[in-house]
Formats: structure tokens, C-alpha cells, sequence
């Protein structure tokens, strides 16, 4: 099976990729392009797949970069291959030939372009990191290469949508406490639970950090097993572990 790149027409003047589980070398429970190297999978495999994502992008396999994510807002400029992953959720860049990588598996992978700038970024955000500013500290990094933020375009991949990401209300209660007006992006779920819009959170804080377009490719990881891998739906089937989708951009 060859591999399926999602890309968004917004972003049609730079490589880039949202890349499914298909037209990979795992098998069992991850089936398909698994990029996760911190995943029980094996090592050998993994990196097969990686240098699948590698050749598509048009890249050698070390000029993938990418980080030890940690749901931070910590961002990192890369100049050249990295022989070690910092621990950060963001890396910004404005050297041609590398591609910059976010693994994810429901979080949003968000990708971000200048191209009159040439300069590129690339953030894993979840609830966590979205929460806490990575995607406003991703185009702050990119302003500090030379980008314009009115220039910057923002795409968020596939990630878990509003029906299928159910929450308790002490969630909701950190959200609230650093804006009540982030009540709008949860509805009423069933008993005590509530239904959160992780895209939709993603897509006003890229809007209030004053990106020129930002839009979500609208894939729900949780609701396509055969195209992507969903830490919760792991957890709702009681895995053992869960591939993880790879999202890459370079100049």
C-alpha cells in the first residue's frame, strides 16, 4: 500500500504532509506508517517507516527533526540535523532541507509556513501545550527568524474532534481558570461530562496570535481507525500501545 499524505492547498507553496497509518511496515496494533520511536514497536521496523517519510519528503532520515514532546510551550530553532531530540513541543526553522516533524496520536499537529519569509515552524499541541501557549510561542520563534505573523499560515491535521473527546469538569475547570471565556469551545455531554473542541480551541488561539489563515484539515483521529491512531480509542479498546501519525514541512 502506498503511503496517504493529507496536505492542505493553504500551504501549496512548501512540501509538507499530515501522513495516515497507511503504507507503512507495522503490523498488530500498529498497523501501518507507526513513526513513533517511543512506542513498543519494533526499532528496526520504525525506522523503516521513517525513512519512508524521509524519501517522500525528499529528505535524508537525520534531516528529519524532531523533539522529545513533553505538552510544553518550549519551542526550538534547528539549523542542521540534531543528534539528540530537547524536550520541547515546537521547532521553528529557516534552513532549507530539513523537515520539521511532530508526532501525534489525537493532539493537534499544526504546521506553519512564511514562505515569503522562508521560514517554517511545526507544533504538537495538545490540550496541555495548546493550554499553556505553544502555538503562540511556535509563531513568536518564527517572527524571531524574520517571519510576519500577518504572512504565517497555519494548518491543524488530524486530531480528535469535538464528539469524540469527552471530559470531566476539573478539566474544564483549568481551562476556566485562565479564561472564562473558554467555556464556548465545551457542550454538554451526558451526566457530568462535557465534549471538548480541541481543534476549535487550537484554531482561536492561532487566530488571537495573529496568523494570517489558520484552518483545521477537519479529520477526526478517533473516528478513522483504518487512516489514523487515536491514543484515546487505545485506551477505550484497552491496547497495549498505539502507533503514532507523523506531520512534517520543510523548505
Amino acid at each position: 500500500m502506498t503511503l496517504e499524505i493529507l496536505t492542505s492547498d493553504a500551504l501549496a507553496d512548501v512540501r509538507h504532509g499530515f501522513f495516515t497509518r497507511r503504507g507503512g511496515a507495522s503490523s498488530g496494533v500498529f498497523t501501518g506508517l507507526n513513526c513513533g520511536t517511543g512506542s513498543t514497536d519494533q526499532k528496526d521496523i520504525v525506522a523503516i517507516n521513517r525513512a519512508r517519510v524521509a524519501d517522500a519528503m525528499g529528505v535524508q532520515v537525520d534531516h528529519l527533526a524532531g523533539v522529545h514532546q513533553v505538552h510544553s510551550a518550549d519551542v526550538i530553532t534547528v539549523t542542521g540535523p540534531m543528534a539528540e531530540k530537547p524536550r520541547a513541543d515546537g521547532l521553528v526553522t529557516s534552513t532549507p532541507g530539513l523537515a520539521l516533524t511532530v508526532l501525534t496520536a489525537d493532539c493537534q499537529p499544526v504546521l506553519f509556513a512564511d514562505t515569503t519569509a522562508g521560514v517554517i515552524g511545526a507544533a504538537h499541541a495538545g490540550w496541555r501545550g495548546a493550554l499553556d501557549g505553544v502555538l503562540e510561542a511556535t509563531v513568536a520563534a518564527m517572527e524571531n527568524l524574520g517571519a510576519a505573523r500577518g504572512a504565517i499560515t497555519a494548518v491543524i491535521g488530524p486530531s480528535i474532534s469535538q464528539r469524540a473527546y469527552e471530559v470531566g469538569p476539573e478539566f474544564m475547570d483549568a481551562f476556566l481558570a485562565e479564561d472564562h471565556e473558554y467555556a464556548r469551545f465545551f457542550v454538554q455531554g451526558e451526566g457530568d461530562r462535557l465534549q471538548f473542541d480541541l481543534p476549535g480551541f487550537g484554531l482561536s488561539q492561532l487566530r488571537n496570535a495573529g496568523v494570517g489563515h489558520a484552518e483545521w484539515t477537519r479529520h477526526c483521529t478517533y473516528s478513522d481507525p483504518g487512516r489514523f491512531y487515536s491514543y484515546r480509542r487505545t485506551v477505550h479498546e484497552k491496547e497495549a500501545d498505539y502507533g503514532r501519525l507523523i506531520a512534517a514541512i520543510s523548505l
